[in-house]
Parts: C-alpha cells; sequence; structure tokens
C-alpha cells in the first residue's frame, strides 16, 4: 500500500535562499509516516497507552532539488521490509512531477522500556508489509 499526504512549505522552514532547510525534510517525513499509520489502521496513540512505539533507527536521504517557500509538496510513504520487530519504509518529496527527495526509513516496534519487541498481533497490521511480501 502506498500512502499520500501533502503540506505546503512554510517561510519559517526555509533560509536566506527560500530553499527548505534540510533538517526540516525530517519533519516532513515523520508528518508523512504518521498519516501512513492512521491510513493502514495502525492507532499509534492506542499503541503508545498499550506501552508499545515505534522508533526511529536509521533514515537515510537523498536530496534532489530545493523545496521552496509555498511550494505544495506531495510526500508518498510504502513499506519496502518487514520482519518480526522491525521493518523499512521508502518515502518520496515531490513537487508536482519532480521528485525533490527520496528516503528510506528503518523502524524498530518497542516495548514501554524502548527495548526491540516483537510486534503483538493486534499491531502487526497488513499495510506494514511489501506487496509483494503480505
Amino acid at each position: 500500500m502506498t500512502s499520500k499526504c501533502s503540506l505546503q512549505v512554510r517561510t519559517y522552514e526555509c533560509d536566506s535562499n527560500e530553499h527548505v532547510n534540510n533538517a526540516n525534510y525530517l519533519n516532513y517525513l515523520e508528518f508523512a509516516r504518521y498519516e501512513y499509520l492512521k491510513d493502514i489502521g495502525f492507532d499509534y496513540p492506542g499503541a503508545i497507552k498499550s506501552g508499545y512505539g515505534v522508533y526511529v533507527a536509521r533514515i537515510e536521504i537523498d536530496y534532489k532539488k530545493p523545496a521552496l517557500v509555498d511550494d505544495t509538496l506531495i510526500i508518498k510513504t510504502w513499506p519496502l521490509k518487514k520482519g518480526a520487530v522491525s521493518g523499512v519504509l521508502a518515502q518520496e518529496i515531490r513537487r508536482g512531477e519532480n521528485l525533490l527527495a527520496k528516503a528510506k526509513v528503518t523502524w524498530a516496534f518497542v516495548d514501554s522500556r524502548g527495548i526491540p519487541a516483537k510486534i503483538p498481533k493486534e499491531w502487526d497490521m497488513p499495510g506494514l508489509y511489501p506487496e509483494t511480501g503480505a
């Protein structure tokens, strides 16, 4: 499953050249991952209340073109890999047809102590699995 969301670049996210500061891409990707979890039916606040969480273990970002003030960005998120405790999501940030950035995000399911834990059945959503691996 691929999830899409959009947002508009705000002035305070940009440098003096009106380019989005590279650190803000992390916020955009985080926003899109949360939307992805909602789209697949994963109740993140419910997981937290149950003593679990999803931590980011690694992010790889390739910057292709700058995002600019007032751009409307479309962010796509989809699963690449899924294991018993962790997985990898792919993400793309686009302005129209232009690819601005792409990322691979490795995540881990954790217990209340922040220790990696096997995903319980109620949180192991089909949308976490790549299309070919479900």
